[in-house]
């Protein structure tokens, strides 16, 4: 399943755009006139090297990080009064024997309820709808310890859908996550982009999939090298030099 990219002016979900962004720690820039405009409802890949500046530009978008330049979101139909962006960080590794359960972690984060005390049949159904989206309806009750990484960031997804966003962003979803379970994963994030028409902005080192899945493929190492379609950026010189390839592929 390949997909067409938007084009021209914006329709649908939230669109980014970043203009001149330079990010430095002390002395050091790590990011530097890095220029990227995403389409709405678009599914971008941002690529790099280990240490090339990608979880540092999520963070500046996020609004965590200090920098000069500019990022600004234009979402469809007008700004709305406040602009919700879903993130999913990477998995955070639970401990095998944390007795939290998927429905207690929900209440912690959704209403700041403590773990211990029991939650209301209106609240469950509200976590089974959040877990519905993400065909997640069976980790309802299993401890967070014991999921698998595929269950792990489908539960970090559907908390990162709740309330629903103008815009995703996901650091490393799938790091930790088998074959089959990747797939699954980016069969969910395509259903929700076209569902929801959402945009979604992701960071990987699995390039598997980007061709099947991702309208453009952005590559970084401290400035924006290659952007474009997934075929056209994974083929390029610059990725080969960049990954140490020697060539293209």
């Amino acid at each position: 399943m390949t997909h067409n990219s938007h084009s021209g002016s914006c329709q649908g979900a939230c669109c980014l755009k970043i203009q001149d962004l330079s990010v430095t720690f002390g002395t050091d820039a790590v990011l530097e006139h890095v220029n990227l405009h995403m389409h709405c409802g678009q599914i971008v890949a941002l690529i790099g090297p280990n240490g090339a500046g990608k979880s540092t530009l999520i963070r500046a978008i996020l609004g965590e990080r200090p920098y000069t330049g500019t990022i600004t979101f234009s979402p469809a139909g007008g700004a709305p009064e406040k602009l919700r962006i879903g993130y999913v960080p990477q998995s955070p590794g639970f401990d095998p024997g944390d007795p939290i359960s998927v429905l207690d972690l929900f209440a912690c984060c959704l209403s700041r309820r403590p773990a211990f005390l029991p939650v209301g049949k209106a609240f469950r159904q509200r976590v089974l709808s959040c877990l519905a989206r993400v065909h997640g309806e069976a980790l309802l009750n299993k401890r967070v310890g014991t999921l698998s990484g595929g269950e792990v960031q489908r539960v970090l997804l559907a908390l990162a859908l709740e309330p629903m966003p103008h815009m995703l962003i996901l650091d490393e979803p799938l790091s930790g996550v088998d074959v089959e379970g990747m797939t699954l994963l980016m069969d969910m994030l395509d259903e929700i982009r076209k569902t929801y028409d959402l945009s979604i902005l992701m960071t990987t080192h699995d390039f598997s999939l980007l061709e099947k899945y991702c309208d453009q493929v952005v590559l970084i190492q401290h400035q924006v090298v290659a952007q474009g379609a997934p075929k056209e950026v994974l083929s390029s010189p610059e990725f080969a030099r960049v990954f140490h390839m020697g060539g293209s592929i």
